[in-house]
């Protein structure tokens, strides 16, 4: 259960259509559940609004599978999963696990997405074609998490026009997700152009002084602009999470 889910049953509880032992019964959720392999998480939903995200990479389909149940179970209606190979997908499938399968964004999700509730768009810009990848993990992970997203691709610095003809969708924007790899110029850029917060993704593209992203990483630390945040290489998810945390901002109102 998230905190969207959360309001809902307490407005419905305000509203007389659930009894407050409804409310309770709809609570009385154990706070993890132990799978042996995997310590579920239950109450992060109700904690920071977004349930537990499944990292794929290094877990069996079975494990997988049992996770998203276990998640299920304790009412979470959707889950996402990153780092997500092609034939663990069909696995998982194979297994009965409802699921969605985006293979250039290497993600799956089980259950709907939701529709968008942030206060804006968020705006994905990639500096080459060669960036798609990350781009496609940052997009579909947004979008799980409520957020309406446009993505505007291959605007590297190489050819700055193709940038500047979309000053338009920069200036728009709530939250700016960068990507590129090679010397990492793009968010620099980027940053001077928007009045919103720029958060730069290094990527493994580049030649052999590149060094996996290295290179571009150091230079988006180094960026002279102002409001760049820089996440790690090739981390589209962690972008675009951070993104929608500053989407979903709102006013806060503290007692004194």
């Amino acid at each position: 259960m998230d905190a969207i889910d959360l309001e809902r049953i307490a407005r419905a509880v305000a509203e007389g259509d659930l009894t407050p032992a409804d409310l309770i019964e709809h609570l009385r959720v154990e706070s993890v559940s132990d799978l042996g392999y995997a310590q579920v998480d239950n109450e992060r939903g109700v904690r920071t609004g977004v349930s537990e995200i499944i990292y794929g990479e290094g877990k069996t389909p079975s494990q997988i599978a049992g996770i998203v149940a276990a998640m299920r179970d304790a009412g979470q209606r959707r889950a996402l999963i990153t780092r997500l190979d092609a034939e663990k997908a069909s696995s998982l499938q194979v297994l009965g696990v409802d699921i969605a399968y985006h293979e250039r964004a290497r993600a799956a999700v089980s259950g709907p997405l939701p529709d968008a509730d942030g206060n804006g768009e968020i705006l994905v810009l990639t500096a080459g074609t060669s960036d798609l990848a990350v781009a496609d993990e940052a997009v579909l992970t947004a979008r799980f998490l409520g957020n309406r997203v446009t993505c505007v691709h291959d605007v590297g610095v190489a050819g700055i026009h193709r940038l500047l003809s979309h000053a338009r969708q920069i200036s728009h924007a709530q939250v700016i997700i960068a990507i590129a790899g090679m010397e990492g110029a793009l968010p620099s850029v980027v940053a001077g152009l928007a009045s919103c917060p720029v958060i730069a993704v290094p990527t493994s593209v580049g030649y052999g002084a590149s060094f996996g992203g290295i290179a571009a990483l150091l230079g988006m630390l180094n960026s002279c602009s102002s409001g760049i945040s820089v996440v790690n290489i090739d981390n589209g998810f962690g972008a675009a999470y951070q993104a929608s945390l500053i989407n979903h901002l709102k006013a806060r109102e503290h007692d004194i």
